[in-house]
């Protein structure tokens, strides 16, 4: 027997779970289909590895969805300070800070485990959706208004509309046959997980130095993840040494506003892509999140344009139902392409020009950061923007992130 629903949204990740939490009360039944639930959560246990920084306009989203309650009430990591610097030029820095714009913080870190589990915790207190989960999926038939996933168990889910949040390895976006634009960049990311002699600070901070910048991100309590941004081959290297040794280089690498590291908790590392689908939509499927964009994490804003993704769809699927219009429609959908699509693109480039400006040891261009860093830090009004950007309040944005 099929089971028909109007959303069949593939992925239960922070992006797919707001998609669904998103169109409560909407009157379509909609069900997510998720590989696993996420491990419990306790206070005692470890910072995870995987965070993200989310600005205020998804906190705004996660608020109006039901889950922000979910994530305060287990843990995050409010910043209120950003501070940026040239390695070879320390006069070359500018420090952004909330108070600026009578903001109380710039945004939260938050563990990427703890933002899914308050999501499903949520979609579980809604009536029209169904959370399909643990699933795994056998076979994706792509057929415009009836799409058919077809579960290991036997089970078969239909859907009037497909949606892929099923990340940058999407297998909805290649059943729908939707090719992408990608390339690799020659930079990967280590991060690791520690504990600091530093009580919990309100303060992020990146160096830029020729082979990529060191980033540090607060945690509550004495926790903190680092990011070290450097060559594949000395990714590697550096992923292979004893903890001991590990922990050498970075005491000797990372500055010393860092502070003492008491433990090195876990590290862990991942190559950084560009990838942008070639469409968001097709009669009856529509792409969120990293099925449809993968950027590079500098500025910590692929969750951020992921969630501002999650909100436009669900707007656009709404108002369309409520106007009596055919909402699984291409002509409805591209829409949601036409206001997503342009922002993300604009996104993407300007991440590139970071990672092209700040990973590069040429005289010239270190002229060009400390130049820039300098006049960021003395103009008030490109200060207040460079806030507006981070917190995610910049441009035309969803009403459920305002």
């Amino acid at each position: 027997m099929n089971q028909r629903y109007d959303v069949l949204i593939v992925g239960g990740g922070m992006v797919g779970a707001t998609i669904a939490c998103a169109l409560t009360g909407s009157n379509l039944t909609v069900a997510v289909v998720e590989q696993q639930y996420p491990p419990a959560f306790s206070s005692e246990q470890p910072h995870d590895l995987r965070v993200s920084a989310l600005s205020l306009a998804s906190e705004n989203i996660l608020r109006h969805v039901g889950a922000w309650d979910g994530i305060v009430s287990r843990r995050l990591c409010p910043y209120r300070r950003m501070r940026v610097w040239e390695a070879s030029d320390t006069r070359a820095a500018t420090e952004f800070d909330a108070s600026r714009i009578d903001r109380p913080y710039l945004g939260n870190i938050v563990e990427n485990r703890v933002v899914q589990l308050a999501l499903l915790e949520r979609l579980q207190q809604i009536d029209n959706v169904d959370l399909i989960c643990p699933a795994q999926i056998e076979a994706i038939d792509y057929s415009p208004g009836a799409s058919l996933i077809r579960l290991q168990d036997g089970r078969e889910l239909v859907g009037r509309l497909l949606v892929a949040a099923d990340g940058g390895q999407s297998r909805v976006r290649d059943a729908v046959g939707i090719g992408t634009h990608k390339w690799d960049y020659d930079q990967y990311a280590l991060v690791a997980s520690v504990e600091t002699a530093y009580e919990q600070q309100d303060i992020t901070w990146q160096q830029f130095t020729p082979t990529g910048p060191l980033a540090f991100l607060p945690l509550s309590g004495n926790n903190a993840s680092l990011v070290w941004y450097n060559t594949p081959n000395e990714v590697r290297r550096l992923m292979e040494l004893p903890e001991r040794r590990f922990m050498e280089e970075l005491i000797a690498t990372f500055p010393d506003r860092l502070g003492q590291i008491d433990q090195l908790l876990e590290r862990g590392f991942f190559p950084l892509r560009r990838q942008h689908a070639q469409r968001y939509v097709a009669e009856g499927v529509a792409l969120a999140g990293d099925a449809a964009h993968m950027i590079h994490p500098l500025a910590g804003q692929g969750v951020n344009i992921g969630l501002l993704d999650a909100a436009a769809l669900a707007e656009v699927i709404i108002k369309a139902h409520a106007a009596g219009e055919a909402w699984e429609s291409l002509e409805v959908l591209e829409q949601y392409e036409r206001q997503r699509r342009r922002h993300n693109l604009l996104m993407m480039q300007t991440m590139d020009a970071f990672y092209r400006v700040f990973s590069n040891d040429s005289s010239p261009m270190k002229v060009v950061r400390n130049i820039g860093l300098g006049l960021a830090g003395k103009l008030p009004f490109a200060k207040d923007r460079v806030m507006q950007f981070a917190m995610g309040l910049d441009g035309d944005l969803p009403a459920l992130a305002r």
